[in-house]
């Protein structure tokens, strides 16, 4: 795993939903985008789904029936793909099924979920689950929902109506299916966490004249011995006292405390060719034991290509484990169930270097064939997977740099026009106010991202003074880069004590390199004209034209650019109510 690493934003200190507190205090040290391209990122949690349907249709003549309920998974791309049965429940209107379904739950994406009960005819009963041919059963009925409606619901279940779906011959169409009971339990592996605190003795670096600034990389092994990064440490800066600051690792991610770790020790450099010095191969149990013994481990460098560790070249350092504790964590998905809610806010670019709105080579055309252009694009691809998470579903919606008719240029205005409220009803809402703002606003300029940052953080301030259980999100649309740099930053760091995260998208051709400099994964944290430091990350930026799907390695899962921004959004979420000591009952 030497020199594998390219450049890219800073890492975190555990890659999942259930690290107490990750340290993203670190500099930029390229491992994040090697950690993200290898499907570690965002919400790591697995969901047992278990169901119960009332008042099935009666398919038999001479019995009741004999329910099936088959699960299925629908795809970005439309495509539907079956990943689970229950067992066979004999003579039964209203089943229970002892077969549970688990999956892991990904905050980035909107996961469909289709679920078909079939009678299954007596001949067939002696026949294995997995072989029965769906085709020759009799079809009851079908639902989808998304697995976020599940999550979120306070008692996590969700009563769904069977509907006849496409498979139900037109005689049944008009009779009632019934009813399918989904609830959700959170496996208590995704929330169980071990804090460690690692130390190394007698550091050796291969390079006499450059100094060492060492940094962990922990992977478990996966069943073709490939290792798979699961967390990592921040980068320690020319400190002689190698002693990093807490990891935490999630059991649900390691597999068992039996399961092998390799913890890599990796020299930062800033081109992001990190040197190998050495690793180490243990598991949580082994880990536990040095813990125990006050013992070293001494880290070897494999003198072989791949994973063979028989040829190796011992080391003197020594890893030692200062601190190894076990704990049941609150999860994302706790708050969730006390009520706490995701609350979307967009805030669109306005100002003329967009282009005449009217003309095709404008970023505000509308194509009369439908295609959203980049800003609807973005709008969809954010609002899609957050509107879940917001009960009322009505998003605050401003736009910037622009002149609404007969008044002056305005920095934050209200989408829909009005001047008493900003809100609009669901995404459709948002569509439909931006298509009318382009038709009575003129676009205008400079771009500033101050007014509307400010806008944001009152209704989080106002949220907080009144204790309600909610955490905002505000995306930012824009073609160019911001003009009110620092007052943007004081904003920034005024907000970062509000429970506020803030995603900027950038869309066209313009270079955005300044732009980053908001996003604290690429450096130090903001620090405002008065001196004062962010007390957190709460920006994340992408430009839209590096938005494009990806497959994962290993997980056989498709992400977006847009959508691994949206996998942060937990970390920053359980961070601010962890470091707030705000905790569901």
């Amino acid at each position: 795993m030497g020199n594998c690493c390219s450049d890219g934003g800073s890492g975190r200190a555990a890659i999942g939903a259930t690290a107490a507190y990750p340290t993203i205090d670190g500099p930029n040290d390229a491992v994040q985008l090697f950690l993200s391209a290898r499907g570690c990122h965002g919400l790591f949690s697995q969901i047992e789904l278990s169901f119960s349907a009332l008042g099935l249709r009666d398919r038999d003549l001479c019995s009741k029936s004999d329910p099936l309920l088959v699960i299925y998974v629908r795809g970005r791309d439309g495509a539907v793909q079956e990943v689970g049965r229950t067992e066979v429940v004999l003579n039964s209107f209203n089943p229970t099924w002892i077969t549970k379904h688990t999956m892991a739950f990904q905050f980035e994406v909107v996961q469909t979920l289709i679920f078909r009960v079939y009678d299954v005819d007596t001949p067939f009963h002696n026949v294995e689950v997995k072989m029965l041919k769906l085709d020759e059963q009799q079809f009851l009925g079908e639902a989808t929902c998304a697995l976020s409606q599940i999550v979120t619901k306070s008692s996590r279940s969700l009563t769904l109506d069977l509907v006849p779906g496409t498979e139900a011959a037109d005689s049944v169409c008009s009779q009632s299916c019934g009813k399918l009971i989904v609830h959700a339990e959170e496996c208590i592996g995704s929330k169980t966490t071990t804090e460690i605190i690692f130390r190394c003795s007698d550091f050796e670096h291969k390079t006499l004249f450059s100094r060492s600034d060492p940094f962990l990389v922990i992977s478990k092994i996966v069943e073709n011995g490939i290792p798979i990064p699961i967390c990592k440490s921040e980068v320690i800066k020319n400190d002689p006292r190698l002693a990093w600051k807490s990891v935490f690792l999630n059991i649900q991610q390691v597999g068992s405390k039996d399961s092998p770790l390799v913890i890599e020790c990796f020299n930062f450099n800033s081109n992001g060719k990190h040197d190998l010095v050495g690793k180490v191969q243990k598991s949580l149990v082994d880990l536990e034991r040095l813990h125990s013994s006050g013992q070293g481990e001494n880290l070897f460098y494999p003198t072989s290509s791949g994973n063979n560790y028989q040829n190796k070249q011992i080391l003197k350092s020594q890893l030692f484990v200062d601190t190894f504790n076990e704990s049941i964590q609150c999860s994302f998905l706790d708050y969730l169930a006390e009520g706490f809610e995701l609350n979307f806010m967009v805030a669109i670019d306005f100002t003329a270097s967009n282009g005449n709105p009217r003309l095709p080579d404008s970023l505000h055309y509308i194509d009369p064939s439908g295609h959203p252009n980049a800003y609807q694009r973005a709008v969809l691809e954010v609002g899609e997977v957050l509107q879940f998470y917001d009960t009322d579903r009505r998003f605050p919606a401003w736009g910037f740099g622009a002149r609404p008719i007969d008044g002056p240029v305005s920095h934050c205005f209200n989408l829909n026009g009005s001047s008493n409220y900003c809100e609009v009803e669901g995404i459709q809402g948002i569509m439909m106010a931006y298509m009318s703002a382009l038709l009575n606003v003129s676009l205008a300029g400079p771009t500033l991202f101050g007014p509307v940052i400010t806008n944001a953080a009152l209704l989080a301030s106002q949220s907080l003074a009144n204790s309600w259980h909610k955490y905002f999100v505000l995306l930012i649309i824009t073609d160019g880069v911001v003009t009110d740099l620092q007052e943007t930053k004081d904003a920034l760091v005024k907000a970062s004590d509000l429970p506020l995260s803030i995603l900027i998208v950038g869309v066209g051709g313009a270079d955005f390199k300044e732009m980053e400099i908001l996003d604290a994964d690429k450096g130090d944290r903001l620090e405002s004209s008065n001196g004062r430091v962010a007390s957190r990350d709460i920006v994340q930026f992408v430009p839209l034209r590096d938005v494009q799907i990806t497959t994962l390695p290993f997980v056989g899962g498709e992400i977006s650019a847009i959508q691994s921004l949206l996998a942060e959004l937990p970390t920053q979420f359980l961070t601010f109510m962890r470091t707030r000591d705000i905790r569901p009952s």
